[in-house]
């Protein structure tokens, strides 16, 4: 058991430390769980991460993970679908909610365990990661709500994020699963730190004709109400995106790293001069997904120096803005541009490696202590 007691500043003071490190993002494509920990704990030493094993499991997809006990969730014969029309839908909704109660005012409490991720078959060989090297930070993640909701629908074919009682069941539901991944890690290590990530590919179509009648006040009441929560329980929120978004929309949601696809993107941050400037002097981190992932003839064929090249664009795209160049590297952490769950697993392994490669060669350049 332990307890959490967590003000904003201890969790940027900690933060301080994460800069030029690496860490990885969501799936892997090894169909071994053990060689998926090994290359982890060789290449992610410092913020180990869990992998969601995809070509294992297909319950794994980041979508289906976290559905376990949300009221509303049915999935027959193949069909996936949330229904509020079934019998015992309220008195459901009711033991939910209290649960959620319940388990705020007490992480230890025994009801978290009932909101457990039950498809994550590489989360105990994670957890060991933390409890034999004690990590000093360890990532975990959910997906986003606005892309879970958006995802999901309901019997005729609305999609959840149109419905407001859906919206929120889905984002307390994710939010209980961030803290049951905070409570295993801490159970592990109680010294180490929490990155919980909120992945949201479908931010990036916020505002299209696709979301017509979604504000951007309904998806940022979402996600600070997640910020909010993992923050008071010790965590670090960070927030992901491997599309082209607007990026002032988790900086108003309190995230404090963010993620972008630096490899395809990394100008389109530059459109957020202002925000991103104030965002790194409080301390915010960026953390550049500059390692291809989603792009395999790049990968196949990339070396360190050009990542560093790369890398070094990306920052002068926010310089050429007036950024101070030593704010943007004091807050700067190294990932893949995206989950490389969709690779070989030869190509994987490589991402990963380069991935350690160019936090070590960045550290050299920048003259980064360990």
């Amino acid at each position: 058991m332990f307890n959490i007691a967590a003000s904003e500043e201890s969790i940027l003071n900690k933060a301080k430390n994460l800069t030029l490190e690496c860490t990885a993002i969501g799936s892997l494509p090894q169909l071994n769980v053990d060689k998926a920990i090994e290359l982890i704990e060789r290449d992610f030493s410092t913020i180990p991460f869990w992998p969601q094993m995809v070509k294992i499991n297909k319950n794994e997809d980041m979508i289906f993970q976290f559905m376990d006990n949300m009221p509303s969730f049915f999935c027959e014969q193949g069909k996936v679908f949330l229904n509020t029309e079934y019998e015992n839908f309220f008195e459901d909704l009711e033991t939910f909610f209290n649960d959620y109660e319940e388990i705020l005012a007490d992480i230890n409490s025994p009801l978290l365990e009932k909101y457990e991720i039950t498809e994550a078959c590489a989360f105990k060989g994670y957890l060991k990661i933390i409890k034999d090297n004690k990590t000093p930070f360890a990532k975990g993640q959910i997906v986003g709500p606005f892309t879970l909701s958006s995802a999901l629908t309901k019997e005729d074919g609305t999609p959840a994020v149109y419905d407001e009682t859906l919206r929120e069941i889905i984002t307390k539901n994710l939010i209980l699963k961030a803290l049951w991944q905070i409570k295993k890690i801490k159970d592990s290590n109680p010294k180490t730190t929490p990155i919980i990530f909120t992945d949201e590919p479908t931010l990036s179509q916020l505002g299209t004709s696709a979301y017509v009648g979604i504000s951007e006040e309904d998806i940022l009441y979402m996600l600070k109400e997640i910020t909010e929560v993992l923050k008071s329980f010790g965590a670090i929120p960070a927030i992901h995106c491997c599309g082209k978004c607007d990026w002032s929309l988790p900086l108003k949601a309190d995230f404090k790293i963010i993620n972008p696809d630096a490899y395809s993107f990394s100008q389109n941050l530059s459109l957020f001069t202002n925000e991103i400037e104030t965002f790194l002097q409080q301390g915010g981190k960026i953390a550049w997904g500059i390692v291809p992932t989603l792009d395999k003839t790049s990968l196949e064929k990339m070396d360190i120096e050009t990542l560093v090249k790369k890398f070094q664009t990306a920052v002068k795209y926010l310089t050429n803005k007036g950024i101070n160049e030593k704010l943007i590297i004091e807050n700067s952490i190294i990932t893949p541009s995206c989950g490389a769950g969709v690779l070989d697993e030869l190509l994987a392994e490589k991402a990963m490696d380069l991935t350690k490669a160019l936090s070590v060669r960045l550290k050299e350049i920048y003259n980064i202590g360990d």
